[in-house]
Formats: C-alpha cells, structure tokens, sequence
C-alpha cells in the first residue's frame, strides 16, 4: 500500500514492536474516508460473491467426479499460482498504479465466474472447465491480492491503516458467515450455475466503487519503475530488516500447520463425533464469530505490537491442542470461537505490522512475499496435515498443528528477544496480568536505582 510522499517514510527498523499508529482508533474509525466506504462496500457484495462460488464450485466438482480428492485438486490449483507466481506479482504492482490494476483483476474474475456459470446452465461443463476456472482465478489473485492489499493505505494513509486492515478482515470474516449459507439456499433452490452467476455480478459492487473513488484523496507514490532485479531487490530489502523476516516466518509456520480446518473440522464432524454435516457447519460458523470478534477487537486495538503478534500465535497453537482432546462435541465447537479469534489476531497484526514499517515503494513487493507465504501454506500444509490424520487420527493432525505453531511463536519470540538485547517482563496491572519484551539495560537501570 501507499501514501503520499514524506507522508509515511519508512521507520527505522525494530526487532520487538512495529511502529505504532500515531493514536488509537475508533472500531470504524477509518470508514470516514469516503474512498475507503466505497472499497468496503464493494467488497462486501464481493465477498459474499467469491464464499458463494467457493462453495458451489466445490460441490459441483463431487457431483462431476464423486471424489474428495478432486475437490482437493482443485483448492490446491486456486492457491498454486500464487505459490508460482506470487514474488513476480509484487514486482508488477510496485510498476503499476494501484486502482487500474484493481479494475483488471477484478474484472478478469468477473468473467471468469460468468464464464463458468455459461458453461454449468447450458449442461455443458466438464471437471476440467472448473479446474481451469480456479487456476484462472488464482493468476488473477497473483496480482490482485499484493495489489487490494497496498491500495488500502493509498485510500486511507498511516494513521489510519491498522483500522482499515482490520476492518477488511472483519468484511471477509462477515462474508464467511453470508456466503456459504447464500450458496447453499442457490445450490438446492436454482443449481450451482446461478450461484456461479452471482458471484460473476457480485464485481459490480466493487469496480463501481473503484471508478467512483476521487483521485485527487488517494495518498499515491511514485512508481518503481522498470528495472532488472526488482524481486531480488525485494527480498533482500525483507532480509534486512528481522521484524519483517521473522513476522513472515511466523506467519508461514501458522497459515502453513495451523490453519488446516477444512481437513481437521470435517474429520472430528464424521469420525470423531460421528455428527455429520450439521457439526461441520456449526465449527465453522463459531470458528467465522471468533474471528469476527478478533478482527473487530484488533481495529478498535489502534496499534500493531509484535508481542501481540507472538502471544497471539501462542495462544492459538494452545487453543487448537486443547481442542484436540475436548472429549464432548459441545466444548470442541466453544472452542472454535477462541481459536478463530486468535487466528484473527495473528493475520491482521501480521498484515498491518508488515505493511506499516515497509518503505512504500516496496510494499507491492513485501505484500507479495507475505501473501505467498500465506496463501501458499495451503498446497504444502493441508497434505502433510492429511497424511498425519489418516496414519494418527485427527486429534493427533490438530494437536501437532497447535504444538508447531505454539512452539514456533515461542522461538521467534525468544530469537527476536535476544537480538533486540531484551527479556521478557511478567507482572501485574490493576489485577490483569502484563507481559511484555523490555530492554535489559532498563532493567539494570532499575535495579540500580
């Protein structure tokens, strides 16, 4: 994302906090801006748009073949060009202005979802149309995702960055909630075609947002311009800066063993609980509530800390262990809403930590990298996670998804400590427990004193 020149220089790299925002915010604080409104609202319909296909677009893959693992197939083409391709894209949205780009990806899967729902009303679509349909859209999200991500702080600036990022998780976390429900009235009531038109139309919403955005409002930078070794530059821009490098490590780590639910959700449904589908959708909607609440909870929060960051990736790593021997149907499914709140927590002070100490000429580039790293977890992650279900159950698969992520924070953290020279400090705060990362040579000071 970008903002104006001299507006949002970038600061001076740190190892134990990312840079504050310059005050706390409000929960909607950053919906005042009247180009970011617009955004929003599009994305809204949009979202609702892209759960509704998810969803339709799945199960029309088992009526066609009857097989789970082509389902798998193809969530795994949708991710895998962002896995390819993701770095090249940071390089091009670092050339190009932001809401043009926008206005071509996002019209590209317009067509692509219209396409599809041609193919599915006229009785002529094949498993290969629908593969090629997600690897299509997942070329697209190569440019799109660095390019929606940076085009936030261009609408809003620094200030108020934090609180748009969280606000955009808190969209896509309400979308979560509409979307598969829309999906599945569309799949029973009219056929998985309609749901594919729907979401096809769904584009309107935000590319009329983005053509009635005000130019002259955006906080806009100058471009990079064409030059060889652009990406290699990216990368050793991240190599620099050890709170860039260790907030992706991390995240890698969690997105990457942690948050493979449609594999662990659906198992402990059927074979643990012996539920069925019902089970299945409560976890994920109380899962889609926490995080919710986590989204919201981290844009009225105004400030992106890196130990909210670590004790976060913590805590979601315990709460999937305990999750893992919850003996009754009912305290695992409580348990989804903690899970999804912390997970929540993760992702957006990740993604706005990231975003708000990267220099913006680079953050096409860094966006990039971390959206790779996230996103493409998905392909590596949800087989190993497969493997060790079917060889040790699922409570074993869940449990050792919650011990890497814990024990992955707790070694960054650690890492990070240490070459910041600091120790972590455990109190109390007006009956409240407070933990933080302190300089030693604060604490030498007080004791001398």
């Amino acid at each position: 994302m970008s903002s104006g020149p001299g507006a949002d220089s970038a600061p001076a790299p740190t190892t134990h906090d990312s840079p504050p925002t310059p005050k706390r915010s409000s929960m909607f604080s950053s919906l005042k801006v009247r180009n970011y409104r617009l955004f929003f609202a599009g994305q809204v319909v949009s979202n609702i748009g892209t759960w509704t296909q998810r969803i339709a677009q799945d199960w029309l893959v088992l009526s066609l073949t009857g097989s789970a693992t082509a389902v798998g197939v193809t969530t795994a083409l949708q991710f895998l060009p962002m896995l390819l391709f993701g770095l090249y894209g940071g390089v091009l949205v670092d050339r190009l202005p932001r809401r043009p780009t926008l206005l071509f990806t996002q019209s590209s899967m317009a067509l692509t979802g219209i396409a599809l729902a041609v193919l599915t009303l006229s009785g002529h679509v094949q498993v290969w149309h629908v593969y090629l349909a997600a690897f299509a859209v997942g070329l697209a999200t190569v440019v799109d995702n660095p390019a929606r991500q940076s085009f936030v702080s261009e609408m809003v600036g620094p200030d108020q960055l934090q609180n748009a990022v969280s606000l955009n998780s808190a969209n896509f976390q309400s979308a979560r909630l509409v979307g598969p429900a829309v999906a599945g009235l569309m799949i029973t009531g009219v056929g998985t075609g309609w749901a594919f038109l729907a979401n096809g139309l769904s584009f309107i919403a935000p590319l009329a947002g983005l053509l009635l955005m005000r130019g002259r409002e955006l906080h806009v930078v100058e471009r990079a311009p064409r030059a060889k070794g652009q990406l290699r530059e990216g990368l050793q821009y991240v190599a620099g800066r050890p709170d860039l490098i260790w907030t992706i490590v991390l995240v890698g780590f969690v997105s990457t063993f942690g948050f493979n639910f449609p594999v662990y959700l659906s198992a402990f449904a059927d074979d643990v609980f012996h539920a069925g589908a019902g089970s299945y959708s409560l976890f994920n909607i109380l899962m889609a509530v926490g995080s919710l609440a986590g989204a919201l909870l981290a844009a009225r929060r105004g400030t992106a800390r890196m130990r909210v960051l670590v004790a976060g990736a913590v805590a979601f790593g315990v709460m999937e262990i305990v999750a893992s021997i919850a003996p009754s149907l009912w305290l695992f499914a409580l348990l989804m809403a903690p899970i999804g709140m912390c997970g929540m927590t993760v992702n957006v002070t990740a993604n706005s930590s990231v975003q708000m100490s990267t220099d913006p000429a680079m953050r096409g580039r860094v966006m990039a990298l971390y959206m790779m790293v996230f996103m493409g977890g998905a392909p590596i992650g949800a087989p190993i996670a497969g493997w060790i279900t079917d060889a040790y159950g699922v409570r074993a698969g869940l449990a050792a998804g919650g011990v890497v992520s814990a024990a992955a924070a707790l070694t960054i953290g650690l890492v990070l400590a240490r070459v910041g020279n600091l120790r972590l400090s455990i109190g109390w705060n007006r009956g409240h427990p407070h933990v933080r990362f302190v300089p030693r040579e604060r604490e030498q000071l007080a004791a001398a004193a």
